[in-house]
Formats: structure tokens, sequence, C-alpha cells
């Protein structure tokens, strides 16, 4: 269980979200840029600014302890590795954990003795997932891990994150503009706009039937020229 019954984040003059949602299994945050997506992020990160108030209610069956039951993964994997450590200095785990992670994430463990520069987008991305997943997290934070990437490796990455997470039985929060990926890695939905929840439900049920203009606007801009497919 992963219930958040109120997450308040304001200034003291404006308030910037106010919203709740719980995770079953995959949620994704859905919003355009400024709706409170990445506010929520850092408040479940306990990265936000000294300055903001922040109230945060949970109801959880584990304690948010980043680095153990709390992973993240950037939307830029340079931020997360040194570039002038090799790949294998960037894990804290195992040597033999560290192989199987990168099998896990369908790399080849050659790539250890590489630096992050050596690497391509996708590759690095996989490796930042797979740094993520090395102590076993009960919840998984994306934040738009896809977005830099071409459309073949987003596939690609969201397929791979849908695997991981069947195996080893993790929760995700995928914050993401992007409905088509949203839609192929994620059960719910919560769109939210100007900090507030706008739309929340199954992930079918939104995309087929959007009750608000916005979600159908968010919807419109993803799927052009594509078809919504289960």
């Amino acid at each position: 269980m992963f219930n958040v019954d109120r997450l308040k984040i304001s200034t003291k003059d404006k308030k910037l979200v106010d919203i709740n949602f719980s995770v079953k299994k995959s949620l994704a945050l859905v919003g355009q840029s400024g709706s409170g997506k990445s506010l929520t992020l850092k408040a479940l990160l306990n990265l936000l600014e000294s300055s903001l108030s922040v109230e945060l209610n949970i109801q959880s069956d584990f304690e948010l302890i980043r680095g153990k039951s709390l992973s993240f993964v950037p939307q830029n994997p340079f931020t997360a590795l040194s570039p002038l450590t090799k790949i294998k200095k960037q894990f804290f785990v195992k040597e033999s954990r560290v192989e199987e992670l990168m099998r896990a994430v369908e790399l080849d463990i050659a790539l250890l003795e590489r630096f992050p520069l050596e690497l391509s987008g996708g590759q690095l991305q996989r490796v930042v997932i797979a740094i993520a997943l090395s102590n076993t997290p009960e919840l998984l934070l994306l934040d738009e891990p896809t977005t830099a990437l071409d459309a073949p490796l987003r596939e690609m990455i969201v397929k791979l994150l849908k695997s991981l997470q069947e195996q080893m039985k993790f929760k995700i929060i995928f914050v993401t503009h992007d409905m088509s990926s949203a839609s192929a890695l994620c059960d719910e939905i919560c769109v939210i706009q100007n900090g507030e929840v706008k739309e929340y439900g199954e992930m079918r049920d939104v995309i087929m039937s959007p009750k608000s203009e916005y979600t159908a606007e968010l919807i419109s801009a993803s799927f052009a020229n594509r078809e919504f497919r289960e």
C-alpha cells in the first residue's frame, strides 16, 4: 500500500500543489510543464527548498528511505553519474550483484569498464535504472526518463521497465507529459493541472474517455498519428 492522502506545497503567497493519489502498482503523474509534477516528486524525495511550506500525509506499508525503499531515475542520466568514474564504480553493491543488474537491464557486462561518455544515451539510462534497482526498492520514481530518447529507445526503455517491475515487484510513479509512454507503462493515471488533480483513474478509461478538455489535449498531442493499444 502507498497512499498520499494529501500533499500540499505552498509559498507564503501562493498554493503550488494540493493533491492526493494512491499507487496500487504503477501510476503516471501527467501534466504540462509547471503543472506540479516535479514538485510532487521532490516532495517524496524530501528535496524541496526549505523556503516552501509542505504538508505530506502518507499511508504506506514501508518507510520512505531514499536509496533503500525509495529509488529515483532522473530525466538526464548524466546528473546521476560521475563522468570521470568507470561504470562499475558507480554501483555500491557486490560485483556479482552489479553483473546481475547489468544483465537484467540487457547490457553487456563489458560496459562496466567504460566511462559514461563512452556509452550511448539509451545505455546510460539503463545503467541508471540498474543502479536505482540495486537496493531492491519498494517504490521507483521516474522523472521523464524517456524524454531525451528517440521513439524506438523510448519504447525499449518502457518495455524494459515493465518487465523489471513484473520480476522485482516494485511500485512505480512515472512523471511525464507523454501520454503514449504513460499508457504503455502504467495501469493508472493522475492528470495534474496548476497543482491540482484534473482527472484520475484507470489508464484505459481516461485515455478512451477523458472527462476534461485539458486531458483530451494531452492525449491528442501524444497520440497524433498513433492508435492507442492496450
